[in-house]
């Protein structure tokens, strides 16, 4: 676990324009300054991710909102007041320390609180604001252990700080509030119902949307053996069906088929709680790829709280992917 000294250092290393692998609640981030637009631009080169997607910045606290947007409307402040620090990310619009690297080109930011107290210990360490998207290449699965972040990238990141697993497991929802009417962009750690509920109305969940944000490529969140997504009652038999073609078969079983006996060659049987789904499901994808299953059957959760996220994820990491 990262102590007084490595935070010391992960900072000394994002000053100097460096890469610095630190913990959230969601999962593990690959940070850089982000008012260095070389120091972001490396982010992108280092996880092959498109130039136009833009990046989350990570603040200290809510009151550093202001220094960082262009305007913050009434119903962004009560958001962040009663969500941050969490999993929770707001769009609006860039303030001028903000360069278009890390934006996507775009004249709206994405910005966060993190709730991790090596995450909080580091950005107070550092004063400034960190671009951090996930700590792994482009597309793949999320880390949500420094061992998966070394892994993933080895010696491509400059520091990583170890604030052990993630205690969420599945990356922030991602809430539009240029608008209007704010509308979630990305289901996350925290639930449209809990959002609603402080708000006081509905929220607008559109199917695609025109600012960019992170996690909305068509094939996200993916481990290297194809997802194939079915009903829960067929999970079993589909797996065996596979399995008996010729397949390496990874289950993830729903809770309620617990004890079953499927003969596949790796299964893991999900919990029945969704927060502890969330926070095994990129663990769960990534055993199966070590074990190595070229083919992953699962089901989606009821899309009731935190399922609405893990359904996002599932759904992105079935996904179809480009062979170009």
């Amino acid at each position: 676990m990262a102590g007084t000294g490595d935070i010391e250092k992960a900072a000394g290393v994002l000053r100097a324009g460096g890469l610095v692998a630190l913990p959230t609640e969601t999962v593990y981030g690959l940070g850089a300054n982000a008012e260095d637009p070389v120091a972001v631009s490396r982010i992108f080169q280092v996880k092959g991710r498109p130039p136009s997607h833009p990046l989350i910045v990570h603040l200290g606290g809510a009151e550093m909102l202001d220094a960082w947007v262009e305007e913050v409307p009434q119903t962004a402040r009560l958001l962040a007041e009663r969500f941050w620090p969490g999993p929770l990310t707001l769009v609006l619009r860039r303030g001028r320390r903000v360069p278009l690297e890390a934006t996507g080109g775009l004249q709206t930011v994405a910005v966060r609180v993190p709730d991790h107290p090596v995450a909080l210990a580091l950005l107070a360490a550092f004063g400034g604001g960190v671009t951090a998207p996930s700590a792994n290449r482009f597309g793949a699965v999320s880390p949500t252990t420094a061992d998966h972040v070394h892994a993933e990238l080895g010696d491509a990141v400059d520091f990583v700080l170890d604030g052990g697993p993630c205690t969420v497991g599945v990356e922030s929802t991602i809430v539009d509030v240029t608008g209007d009417a704010p509308s979630i962009l990305r289901p996350g750690g925290v639930t449209r119902e809990d959002l609603e509920g402080a708000l006081g109305r509905r929220l607008a969940v559109p199917s695609a949307g025109p600012v960019r944000v992170p996690g909305q490529h068509p094939s996200h969140y993916a481990p290297r053996a194809r997802v194939v997504l079915v009903e829960p009652a067929k999970v079993a038999a589909e797996a065996e069906l596979a399995q008996q073609s010729g397949h390496r078969v990874g289950v993830l079983l729903p809770a309620s088929f617990a004890g079953a006996a499927v003969k596949v060659h790796a299964m893991v049987t999900v919990p029945g709680s969704m927060a502890a789904y969330a926070r095994g499901l990129y663990g769960f994808l990534r055993d199966l790829d070590r074990q190595g299953c070229d083919l992953i059957v699962a089901s989606l959760p009821d899309e009731e709280g935190l399922g609405s996220a893990i359904a996002n994820r599932l759904r992105r990491a079935a996904g179809p992917r480009h062979t170009g």
